[in-house]
């Protein structure tokens, strides 16, 4: 019975790794931080970074937290770009 299930399922096709791939992730990346510098009340609460200024002045929970998002962003992007035949 579990080879009939898994033999009828389908994977979706996954992309190999590429420096579009890369773009994208980083685009993303990028997005997710200017849309959480221009949305979070304190964004400088916490540990601040090495160098403030290079990121608008955001302390590390607030990085981390829009870096996750980026990813998340970038995962379904890339996902949704290779199921369209764009990647």
């Amino acid at each position: 019975m579990l080879d009939l299930i898994l033999s009828t399922t389908t994977v979706p096709r996954t992309v190999e790794w590429s420096p579009i791939v890369g773009l994208v992730m980083v685009l993303c990346n990028i997005g997710a931080i200017a849309l959480g510098k221009a949305t979070m009340s304190n964004p400088g609460v916490g540990p601040a970074l090495p160098n403030p200024k290079m990121f608008g002045g955001m302390g590390w929970p607030a990085l981390l937290a829009t870096t996750s998002f980026g990813h998340i962003l970038g995962f379904g992007a890339i996902i949704g770009l290779a199921n369209i035949g764009v990647l």
